[in-house]
């Protein structure tokens, strides 16, 4: 089944870990070469951050890509493209997910909530957010349930506006919580370095 055949490539991934400003940072070094780092809360275990990073053709290390939380600040880090600043007023699209959601936040949409419609492309496995007045349009995957090889049910899925922000909720399938937590048993038995300590340790 491919919700276990994920499970089994994190617990082979060569895995470190580190507690700091009461995050639990965890680092996945894949054998393909791939890295994943997901931060947890401490105290709830629950996934602030996920970024992924891949190896060039030549061997150079790439950019991190966040696949869930906030975006990383324009102009932070070392000087290049991310100096051109984006507009304020642009929609920004971020996923912060629940304990029992996955969930994205479209920031710095200010149009009527009934002009929003939100649903599931079978064919295409993602999901579309549409304007009726034709002023907005995204489509985006849930790599989740591409990686566990599951089917996208529109039953799953819902939104709310508020504030200016559009908020899409996917309700996570029970196999999705299951390996979660299946996931959090497999941490606790990595070492856990402190900041203190210096560098994290290897599993």
């Amino acid at each position: 089944m491919a919700v276990t055949g994920w499970l089994e490539s994190l617990r082979a991934a060569e895995k470190t870990a580190l507690l700091q400003d009461g995050r639990r940072k965890v680092h996945y070094l894949f054998p393909d070469g791939k890295e994943m780092a997901e931060e947890y809360d401490e105290k709830t275990s629950q996934l602030l951050v996920r970024k992924w990073r891949v190896k060039s053709t030549l061997g150079a290390l790439g950019q991190w890509q966040i696949e869930v939380g906030e975006p990383a600040p324009h102009g932070a880090g070392s000087l290049g493209p991310e100096l051109i600043k984006e507009s304020n007023a642009n929609p920004i699209f971020m996923r912060k997910d629940t304990k029992m959601s996955f969930q994205w936040r479209i920031r710095n949409l200010t149009y009527p909530k009934d002009v929003y419609s939100v649903c599931v492309d079978q064919k295409e496995r993602c999901v579309v957010v549409r304007t009726s007045n034709k002023k907005y349009y995204k489509k985006f995957s849930i790599p989740d349930l591409d990686r566990y090889q599951l089917p996208l049910d529109d039953s799953l899925l819902s939104f709310a506006y508020a504030n200016c922000t559009l908020i899409i909720s996917y309700q996570k399938p029970k196999e999705v919580l299951l390996a979660e937590s299946e996931l959090q048993k497999e941490l606790k038995k990595v070492k856990m370095a402190h900041s203190s300590d210096g560098d994290c340790k290897t599993q």
